[in-house]
């Protein structure tokens, strides 16, 4: 499940006819529902499992302290002072392959709460293997732990790495959130075609 990409295919099925402004999709993760509106596309993902809260690993021979959530993937945040000097590749890397997410490993996400309807966030991505520009189903991870250690309140605008903004909107429960939305712009950049010759 890729959240970001998932607003891409939702808008792309819309220009092209195949759905309409609403629509749901099948994914690893569940079924998604999206509502395309112009370039922004609003997704209400599934419902986040796995929540842990404050858990102690060793980087670097050194304590961080992690919390975790399953939001169609599963993502680690960890709260950092200057997102700008911080090195995202190589403590993300170790996070990604640390003993504690193993077999399948996880995302590192490095979060800084601004107020309490905005945060920032760079994201480590495995699969990816490097820090990307954006992570939708990141970004909404930093945002419900945020909420749940009581920092911040729905909604939430999260600023990725790309300098773009997401918007994330949630139903806290006592058990955990429902409701979760993700929603940000969707261009479209260019429009190609495949000659026979390509693949004869």
């Amino acid at each position: 499940m890729c959240g970001n990409g998932g607003r891409c295919a939702a808008r792309f099925a819309n220009l092209k006819g195949i759905a309409g402004e609403k629509m749901s999709f099948e994914t690893g993760a569940g079924i998604i529902d999206a509502e395309v509106k112009g370039n922004l596309v609003k997704l209400r993902l599934t419902d986040p499992q796995s929540l842990r809260m404050d858990e102690t690993i060793f980087i670097n021979r050194q304590e961080i302290e992690v919390s975790s959530i399953n939001t169609g993937v599963p993502h680690v945040i960890h709260y950092v002072n200057d997102l700008d000097t911080f090195d995202v590749f190589q403590i993300g890397r170790k996070i990604r392959c640390h003993d504690h997410y193993q077999p399948a490993g996880t995302n590192a996400n490095f979060v800084k709460v601004i107020n309490r309807h905005a945060i920032q966030v760079r994201t480590y991505e495995r699969g990816v293997e490097d820090e990307t520009l954006a992570c939708g189903t990141g970004s909404v991870a930093a945002a419900l732990i945020s909420s749940w250690k009581g920092l911040v309140d729905s909604p939430v605008a999260v600023t990725v790495k790309s300098g773009e903004f997401l918007n994330i909107y949630f139903e806290k429960t006592e058990k955990g959130f429902d409701q979760v939305y993700l929603e940000g712009g969707a261009a479209v950049v260019y429009e190609g075609r495949l000659w026979d010759e390509a693949y004869q």
